[in-house]
């Protein structure tokens, strides 16, 4: 079951980076698709597999759009996109979790670095993205690996 959620914000409404927002925390603004939104970090913490190793998931290889990348992942069977998307979230994509690292770096935020978190851009038909807090790496990793996910919401700016 889908948790109602904000689904858009002003601009005058928006607290300061690191501050309470949509059940979370404001990490950024950013652009995606043409629009301004703001991108807010969750609590949660899932655990699992991105999806099944060698299957190609169309429309799951955006390096900006984790919403669009998530909705692919779950129409796939995705357990964890599932759960994501049944918290009004989504896995963060290549450039959502640049965004949260940066957010760590700036002290704005608490994300475990003793573990890989998934992101929600695959890569191929093996592999996905995931990424270290603890240094900002990116790297690549077989689907079928269980690791941690942070989901995220993004909000419209209006």
């Amino acid at each position: 079951m889908t948790q109602t959620t904000q689904q858009v914000i002003a601009a005058a409404d928006l607290p300061e980076r690191g501050q309470p927002l949509a059940g979370g925390t404001f990490v950024t603004r950013y652009w995606l698709n043409g629009e301004e939104r703001a991108l807010v970090l969750l609590d949660n913490e899932l655990n699992g597999e991105w999806g099944k190793y060698g299957a190609k998931i169309a429309g799951a290889d955006s390096y900006s759009d984790g919403e669009a990348n998530t909705r692919a992942m779950a129409e796939a069977g995705s357990e964890i996109a599932i759960k994501a998307l049944g918290l009004g979230a989504h896995i963060p994509s290549c450039l959502e979790g640049q965004l949260l690292m940066a957010a760590k770096a700036d002290g704005l935020v608490t994300l475990r670095d003793d573990r890989f978190h998934w992101l929600s851009t695959q890569s191929s038909a093996h592999g996905a993205y995931l990424m270290d807090f603890e240094h900002g790496w990116l790297s690549l990793y077989a689907k079928s690996t269980e690791r941690l996910v942070r989901p995220v919401r993004s909000l419209p700016i209006q």
